[in-house]
């Protein structure tokens, strides 16, 4: 079984990173789009009333006010439905906030299929293609409810406009207080040498399971947790695409633009290698509780493994077509 710590949602750890802030940093100013409960900001607003402001459901206007915070000195954070928060006022972001690289930073809550009931319009599976392709924007994916304190606390001092992606259902927790924590650097999660799984947020629990039920087949998979999408370990990826020979990627998004293409990018300029990618395939979500949700949209241990054994196949035919290929010129 893989080592857990009990679970929680990450949500809380975004709202519990602010209030630690806020303790020690009077520049924290946090704003709310209605939903300030729900994406766990109430705490912050009920200690540290004068920096705090709830705008209502005005997105746009939020994070220009945000801007206008970074623009006079302050480091503020805005939350609300990862949706809302990077698809509503994607052009503010883009034009007032990273144009200017404004030092604002975006909490993205409730994304992923596991908001569950509340449906398509509200899964969040694109905001991680829509926010890494912006110039001088930071993404973070946290994997657990203490990563993502961590993340909150990373970003306050990082430089310029980050997007923290986190959900509201409880998830495992798999890292410690002692587990480091660098923008840009993977966390090297378990050891391997016959196939890298490389995944973000709460993929990354999945890919351990993964991990395991292949060790019990012979198969050692290395795992990594890449919860900084951009900018991203380059270094890491090569190593893993080197040490491995063939790599599969988890997120809970979907499958194009999203963290496999930033892995595949890396990979095919520097280590071309045998890839398969874990993701929602190119289609909305629905109603549903979060567990079956992701059975139905192929995001569990088992759909890794399946993906593992796939690219060791091509892995291991892919001298034969090479010899194939080469006699066929050669005749």
């Amino acid at each position: 079984m893989v080592k857990t710590f009990g679970s929680k949602a990450t949500r809380f750890g975004f709202g519990e990173g602010l209030v630690e802030l806020g303790k020690k940093d009077n520049k924290i100013f946090v704003l709310g789009a209605d939903t300030v409960s729900s994406v766990a900001i109430n705490e912050f607003q009920n200690n540290f009333p004068d920096r705090f402001a709830n705008v209502g459901i005005a997105e746009t206007n939020m994070l220009g006010m945000a801007a206008g915070l970074a623009v006079a000195g302050f480091i503020p954070f805005v939350s609300t439905y990862g949706v809302f928060a990077s698809g509503r006022p994607w052009e503010q972001i883009r034009t007032t906030i990273c144009y200017s690289d404004l030092n604002v930073k975006i909490g993205g809550s409730h994304s992923g299929l596991m908001v569950g009931p509340d449906g398509a319009t509200h899964q969040a599976l694109e905001e991680i293609a829509i926010m890494r392709c912006l110039p001088n924007m930071t993404v973070l994916v946290p994997c657990d409810v203490t990563e993502t304190k961590k993340a909150v606390m990373a970003a306050a001092y990082h430089n310029g406009p980050v997007y923290i992606r986190y959900g509201r259902e409880s998830i495992p927790i798999i890292t410690e207080e002692t587990t480091p924590f660098e923008i840009g650097k993977a966390v090297k999660m378990k050891e391997g040498k016959d196939v890298c799984i490389v995944a973000c947020g709460s993929m990354v629990y999945e890919a351990l399971s993964a991990a395991e039920i292949l060790e019990k087949e012979g198969i050692s998979a290395r795992v990594l947790n890449i919860h900084t999408i951009k900018p991203i370990d380059k270094d890491a990826i090569i190593s893993a695409a080197k040490d491995c020979g063939a790599i599969v990627s988890a997120e809970e998004h979907q499958i194009f633009g999203g963290f496999g293409s930033a892995v595949a990018e890396v990979v095919v300029g520097n280590c071309p290698v045998p890839m398969e990618f874990i993701a929602v395939n190119d289609t909305f979500g629905e109603s549903g509780s979060p567990a079956d949700l992701m059975v139905k949209y192929g995001l569990k241990d088992i759909n890794i493994v399946a993906a593992v054994k796939n690219v060791l196949k091509r892995l291991f035919f892919l001298p034969l077509q090479m010899i194939f290929s080469n006699s066929t010129l050669i005749h």
